[in-house]
């Protein structure tokens, strides 16, 4: 069987952050997964994590404090088989994570098998399933931030337009635009490295954020990048009219106009984007 081994640390720097993730994303990465996200206005952070992870130095953890602060977690796994060498796996990952910044006193590790791995987020839906918190909207930000834009970002939303995360996760984490398949029709900033920033929201019954109040804070973040000159792109967005979509999909558009014109030239497929008008139905009777 595959085994994880599973690994949670946090930082208090962006800048030291985001840097680690990269360097962890190069290509002598020796890390099968990477990943991150913040984390605003979170009481009793690292007991959490006490349910599943332990703690590498309990007494410094048990005197670290997470309230009220803006706190960056870097999530980082190795997969192996149970016939592997546990103490070889557990130096290797020791090494690299020697090689970066994070606070020392919240490294928290866990052993769990690949599968559980895989069902993480199952867990953590039984737990708001249980609490009639699942069905509800789940108004999302998905955004494509350039690396150079990345910090600007983060300082003007991080911690000021997003001032809590506990009604859903915030995942930030860099991509190698080398990894994408430029054939297809999605768009991403021109660099080579950005990043992926997801603001995953519910709008939890009886909380003072409804849906309402959750759209108008993700049209802020919006607004407060375009007037920045952040350059990002959005993910599954929604615009309605022709010219937003030409904007978004820029050096692209050309040949995304011609792949629909080869593929549905009747504008049949996903009218309701309001990119391409439907073409007209003409129906023929015969006469009698």
């Amino acid at each position: 069987n595959e085994q994880v081994k599973w690994v949670r640390v946090l930082y208090q720097d962006f800048s030291a952050f985001i840097k680690d993730q990269e360097r962890l994303i190069s290509a002598d990465n020796k890390l099968d997964y990477v990943e991150g996200f913040v984390i605003v206005n979170r009481t009793g952070l690292l007991n959490n994590w006490r349910l599943s992870f332990t703690a590498e130095d309990p007494l410094q953890a048990s005197q670290f404090k997470s309230d009220g602060r803006t706190l960056y977690c870097l999530e980082v796994a190795k997969y192996y088989f149970e016939l592997d060498n546990k103490d070889v796996i557990s130096q290797g990952v020791k090494e690299t994570l020697s090689e970066l910044s994070y606070i020392s006193s919240t490294l928290f590790t866990s052993e769990v098998t690949y599968e559980a791995f895989l069902d993480r987020v199952h867990v953590s839906e039984v737990k708001l399933r249980s609490k009639g918190q699942w069905e509800v909207p789940h108004p999302w930000l998905n955004l494509l931030v350039p690396r150079s834009t990345v910090k600007e970002f983060a300082k003007g939303v991080f911690g000021n337009i997003l001032t809590d995360t506990s009604n859903g996760p915030v995942i930030v984490y860099p991509v190698n635009k080398a990894k994408w398949d430029n054939r297809t029709s999605a768009v991403t900033p021109e660099e080579e490295i950005f990043y992926l920033v997801a603001i995953l929201t519910s709008a939890v019954p009886g909380k003072d954020d409804g849906v309402e109040q959750i759209l108008k804070r993700n049209q802020r973040i919006l607004e407060f990048s375009e007037a920045a000159g952040i350059g990002l792109k959005q993910y599954l967005p929604h615009y309605t009219t022709r010219e937003e979509w030409r904007s978004h999909f820029g050096a692209k558009w050309d040949d995304f106009v011609r792949r629909k014109s080869r593929y549905d030239p009747l504008a049949i497929l996903a009218p309701g984007h309001r990119i391409f008008p439907k073409a007209p139905v003409f129906s023929f009777y015969s006469s009698s």
